[in-house]
């Protein structure tokens, strides 16, 4: 078996989360700068996985509302300035009946727990150029106090402003390297 490296490509991938406000409706997130390297020890086969590394910058947060990513990146959420990434390492991708799950640990803000993430793997194929790429759709939930996300505030009607669990979803085109 030789290991076999891949990395992101940006152009056809996307990092999201999603947060309620006021519990009734549901702010979208984006990083816009990440990446994400996977090393296989069979070529073509995920479950092999050795290597699992996922980082996202967090001064390329996106909210499309440029005041809230400022609050966002403060010391009231990320800490952008002390923490400036979130960071996943993959321990385990498994296969579950037709779905797959990733295990790994998470950092934010200095603060690393156990997660574990839904996977749809799409398959591979090679591309117009003769790139070998393979594609995965990735969903998890997360509770951001847990990782130090601890803000809060309270309408005057006692309803709360952000809510704790924080749904992550990822489209991933992986590229196989040469």
């Amino acid at each position: 078996m030789t290991t076999t490296k891949w990395t992101v490509d940006p152009a056809h991938s996307e990092v999201q989360f999603k947060v309620k406000h006021l519990m009734i409706t549901t702010v979208t997130g984006y990083f816009r700068k990440f990446n994400l390297e996977v090393q296989t020890e069979d070529e073509n086969d995920f479950t092999t996985a050795n290597k699992i590394h996922f980082s996202a910058d967090l001064h390329s947060i996106d909210t499309n509302n440029s005041q809230r990513d400022t609050h966002l990146r403060s010391s009231d959420f990320f800490d952008a300035e002390n923490h400036p990434e979130i960071v996943f390492e993959g321990k385990h991708f498994e296969k579950d009946g037709d779905a797959y799950k990733l295990h790994g640990d998470l950092t934010i803000r200095g603060t690393t727990k156990p997660v574990e993430l839904e996977v749809e793997y799409a398959g591979i194929v090679v591309d117009p150029y003769g790139n070998t790429k393979a594609g995965f759709t990735v969903d998890g939930k997360i509770k951001r106090k847990d990782y130090g996300l601890t803000w809060d505030a309270v309408t005057e009607a006692g309803q709360i402003v952000v809510s704790n669990d924080i749904r992550v979803h990822c489209e991933i085109q992986l590229i196989k390297q040469a």
